[in-house]
């Protein structure tokens, strides 16, 4: 099983939280991995929000790979830094050689193009990059975007928290997001690909449980969008459907939790807006998911939502104190990142509803 958490802030938090969110939970996972994707970020990136951050985890080889197909498009890095590694006997952690985190400029081409062209260019960079990677194996790119870290490994949770010194207060490496989950995708090849949380365009995704309607979503995905590739993991599904209609159909967000477990024919017909939701139900059935799961995920302005399955066959709490807002698989979880908090106030997901949390931390329950 896997276990999952987002923690949004008003203040920048270290790492170590999401670790400890984490390893609170550790009977429900298998200790073989450990991921986060790190928005909003502080530290030594704040100042380059709106430049694009390379995250990789590559070979001496990869680097050169990479830098020179950014440079050859006119990218020119203004900033590099890379985590202290602290590596010792009895680790259970199968690094890499090398963990690159790096602010580029847009060509100068780019300047005053518009939004909408700088972000396909960073997908189609992205892209570029990962396939060079992938013919040589010289390793992995995460994610090229602003303001956002990424950073996946293999291994014990504890152990690699312990290697990168993610377990002490770094106020260099910080943000007000952090998604996070405690496994490796054990249930096929280990790639690390496909440890959650997955990454595209601004969009965050993470799940736990399963997605028997997998083949079916994949096949319909793979033709949609130029950046839906890999499918290393069923999971990886609920990010490209969440992208697809919000970013690219620009549909409102509760459209989502309609598309992936869409209302009964019978339900439709009862509501106002059944003409909508029955088009919905008939040009994206192949985007309807199946199987016990929950899902976080983070959007491009930063703010947060969790769904469930149509029967709420996985676990997921929601809590919050003055500054921050956690969503996560366990209570445990919890209890031990936010003890102080109104216990009385978690929210505990149902099957036909989404939690959104806006950026003032909000927390609003929309009924599907």
């Amino acid at each position: 099983m896997c276990r999952i958490g987002a923690i949004k802030s008003k203040n920048y938090i270290q790492p170590k939280t999401a670790l400890q969110l984490m390893r609170s939970q550790q009977k429900g996972h298998d200790n073989s991995g450990f991921a986060m994707v790190m928005q909003d970020l502080g530290g030594v990136f704040e100042k380059y929000k709106g430049l694009p951050i390379l995250s990789m985890a590559c070979t001496d080889d990869g680097i050169k790979l990479a830098e020179d197909i950014l440079h050859k498009e006119g990218f020119a890095r203004v900033f590099q830094w890379a985590p202290q590694v602290f590596p010792r006997d009895g680790l259970k952690i199968e690094p890499m050689p090398n963990y690159v985190f790096q602010v580029y400029q847009l060509p100068k081409l780019y300047k005053y193009a518009p939004e909408s062209e700088k972000e396909e260019l960073l997908v189609e960079m992205r892209l570029k990059i990962r396939k060079a990677l992938d013919e040589l194996d010289e390793g992995f790119i995460y994610s090229f975007w602003p303001d956002v870290v990424t950073l996946k490994e293999i291994g014990d949770p504890s152990d690699i928290g312990e290697y990168f010194d993610l377990w002490s207060e770094n106020k260099d490496f910080s943000a007000k997001i952090i998604s996070a989950q405690c496994r490796q995708n054990t249930n096929y090849d280990i790639v690390r690909y496909a440890a959650h949380p997955f990454f595209l365009q601004g969009y965050t995704a993470m799940a736990n449980g399963e997605n028997t309607f997998y083949e079916k979503n994949k096949n319909f995905q793979k033709n949609l969008y130029k950046g839906y590739l890999g499918f290393e993991s069923d999971s990886q599904c609920f990010l490209y459907t969440l992208h697809y209609v919000h970013k690219v159909l620009n549909w409102p967000l509760i459209y989502y939790k309609h598309t992936i477990t869409p209302l009964s024919f019978d339900e439709i017909d009862k509501r106002e807006d059944n003409a909508v939701l029955s088009k919905i139900r008939s040009s994206l059935a192949n985007l309807e998911i199946n199987g016990p799961n929950t899902i976080i995920g983070v959007l491009p302005d930063g703010s947060v939502f969790n769904c469930c399955d149509s029967k709420k066959l996985r676990p997921v709490v929601v809590g919050k104190n003055n500054d921050t807002v956690i969503i996560t698989s366990e209570v445990s979880g919890l209890n031990d990142v936010m003890p102080e908090r109104n216990w009385e106030d978690d929210i505990y997901t149902h099957e036909r509803e989404m939690i959104y949390v806006n950026n003032d931390l909000e927390v609003q329950r929309w009924h599907q």
